[in-house]
């Protein structure tokens, strides 16, 4: 039928194409796939049932009290979604988030300078370690931070605020580099 909708990267074309310059990399990530997972299970336990599902590649970031985020850039195959469904059976509830939330990177090292202008997060990699994450504000959007690198982040944000994100970003960046970025 005409009148479906057809799926496109929410961030796709011409305006979302990546910025660089100045020591500043803002891109829009792959919509692979996104999982939330409910439930008492421990990191390492986490990680090897998403090997196990066929999800190796993947990362896992805390987003709050027995929740994580589990990403990557792969699409999400169905059945190794049900394989870790039935894995975690009885330890955790896992959903796909992938249709519901989008990825945006920002690296380079003036990253903590651009993202100090939206979030009052501490950046400072001595506080906010690689490997770490946090569910906080950039502007007035929420968004999870997640330290991928030196100076690389993920800002995972509703699929519905990400364009909005993407153009206060992009702000931020060009103010950071009048700053001497």
């Amino acid at each position: 039928m005409p009148d479906l909708p057809q799926h496109r990267p929410v961030l796709a074309g011409m305006a979302y194409r990546s910025i660089t310059g100045a020591g500043i990399r803002l891109e829009a990530l792959p919509e692979g796939h996104l999982l939330h997972v409910l439930g008492g299970i421990e990191p390492a336990a986490l990680a090897a049932e998403l090997t196990k599902a066929g999800f190796a590649e993947s990362s896992i970031r805390q987003a709050g009290f027995r929740q994580w985020f589990v990403a990557g850039d792969e699409p999400l195959p169905p059945a190794n979604l049900d394989a870790l469904k039935a894995a975690l059976a009885g330890k955790a509830f896992v959903t796909d988030q992938s249709h519901g939330r989008v990825r945006i990177g920002v690296s380079g090292p003036s990253s903590r300078l651009l993202l100090s202008k939206g979030t009052a997060v501490d950046l400072d990699p001595g506080v906010f370690a690689e490997g770490s994450s946090v569910m906080t504000m950039v502007g007035h959007i929420s968004v999870q931070v997640a330290r991928t690198g030196d100076d690389s982040f993920e800002l995972t944000v509703l699929r519905s605020f990400a364009e909005s994100l993407w153009e206060d970003l992009r702000h931020m960046a060009a103010s950071a580099v009048k700053d001497g970025a």
